[in-house]
């Protein structure tokens, strides 16, 4: 393997995120991702250039899908030479395939990629049990007439029931929901602190929005130029008057449908390259990506399911030489508003962080003004695949706007794992 060398974040593009069942309820994955893979190539006048790889990722996706990047990339305008590949990890998809690329860049295997990610729980995939896909392949291998209708012998409508995937853990049974109103209860986070978490997230990025940051980062499609899960216009009075959404007979649940992010439907892609590919194209260095890492825990056996990015953060500091407080921007994903306020209180507990992550001292304490300036998942919404790649490029843009500084990306993802990572201009 070559040496490593700096890896350029040049920017990305994303479509409105849109509540499920909604705006893109019969786009898919291919459809969402071709709309964001084709602004990107518009934004940095990439029509008909063979890059080094598209990664692209979804988590919910139909067999059909089977390789998301490589087609999306065949309809996007870059040249047919672009080799694809798609990834899953979760919440984590597109941070990861943003890092697979950069990977790739910093060793020298190619010069300039594109990692994203797009999501749907619009158009899931719905198959029959097992028993009736048995007699279809069956029936679809048989040669003669009296074959295919043998394979059908016994058959009962009650065969005909789908199966729907699902979003709880296939370890536990529970739904993220369910693990978060746990980690709630762990670390006493109540609920008003949550709806106000959520509260400011939608007033950051109705702001953000007015002012104009998304101009070049978010492209209409379908008649939406927004995130349609945004409510500018919310009050605590409102996020109130909600009733729990997983934990309701305890009289003790604390996340509503407004402390959580909704299903959604949506794409994001990240352009990344060499510093000499970027000089050579006439591209600006938003920042570098320095570093990522990834971290579970056993979730399994008591652990938070969403606590690994606690466990992250502090394993990628300690490799780079830098405390917690050492940055500028913190874009921590909000799957639940009581997801970042547990991960927060992990961070300033003596307790945890000597028993659970081995440090001498507590993390400290993060400046509230300083994490996720211009809103989060709450309120732009959480396409699973497409969240990694939204940050990204968010956090990229207000390094830029800062004129220099460090990002901490922070994201939890389903079967108890975190993915980190370093933003540095």
């Amino acid at each position: 393997m070559r040496s490593v060398r700096p890896v350029a974040v040049l920017g990305g593009v994303r479509i409105p995120f849109c509540r499920q069942n909604t705006a893109y309820a019969d786009v898919g994955n291919l459809g969402m991702s071709v709309r964001t893979l084709g602004a990107l190539v518009e934004k940095f006048g990439l029509h008909g250039q063979q890059l080094g790889e598209v990664a692209m990722g979804a988590v919910i996706k139909h067999s059909s899908d089977w390789n998301l990047g490589r087609e999306a990339a065949l309809s996007s305008g870059l040249s047919p030479l672009t080799p694809g590949i798609t990834m899953q990890r979760a919440c984590g998809t597109s941070l990861d395939t943003i890092v697979a690329i950069a990977n790739k860049i910093a060793t020298g295997q190619i010069e300039a990629g594109i990692g994203g990610g797009s999501d749907t729980t619009s158009d899931v995939p719905i198959v029959y049990g097992k028993k009736l896909r048995r007699r279809l392949l069956n029936a679809a291998m048989a040669k003669t007439t009296q074959d295919k209708l043998r394979a059908f012998k016994g058959f009962h409508f009650r065969e005909l029931r789908p199966d729907f995937p699902g979003v709880a853990e296939p370890r536990t049974g529970k739904s993220m929901g369910d693990h978060c109103e746990d980690m709630a209860k762990e670390w006493n986070i109540a609920r008003d602190s949550q709806d106000e978490w959520a509260l400011s997230s939608h007033k950051k990025l109705a702001a953000a929005y007015e002012r104009g940051f998304f101009d070049d980062l978010v492209v209409s499609f379908r008649g939406v130029s927004r995130d349609n899960i945004l409510r500018a216009d919310s009050t605590l009075e409102k996020l109130a008057s909600l009733k729990p959404a997983f934990d309701k007979t305890s009289g003790r649940g604390t996340l509503t449908a407004a402390n959580s992010t909704p299903l959604t439907d949506g794409a994001a892609a990240c352009l990344l390259a060499s510093e000499e590919w970027a000089a050579a194209h006439g591209h600006e260095v938003l920042c570098h990506l320095r570093d990522a890492h990834v971290a579970a825990v056993d979730f399994v056996h008591g652990e938070g399911l969403l606590m690994a990015p606690t466990v992250a953060v502090p394993e990628m500091l300690k490799r780079n030489g830098l405390t917690l407080q050492d940055f500028d921007i913190y874009e921590i994903h909000e799957a639940f508003a009581a997801q970042v306020l547990c991960t927060l209180r992990a961070w300033e507990s003596q307790d945890y962080c000597r028993n659970r992550l081995g440090l001498d001292a507590p993390l400290g304490r993060i400046d509230p003004a300083r994490i996720n300036p211009v809103g989060s998942s709450l309120a732009a919404g959480h396409p699973f695949a497409a969240t990694g790649a939204r940050i990204v490029a968010t956090a990229a843009k207000q390094l830029k706007e800062l004129g220099g500084g460090r990002a901490l990306v922070s994201i939890c993802t389903a079967g108890g794992m975190g993915v980190v990572a370093i933003l540095e201009r």
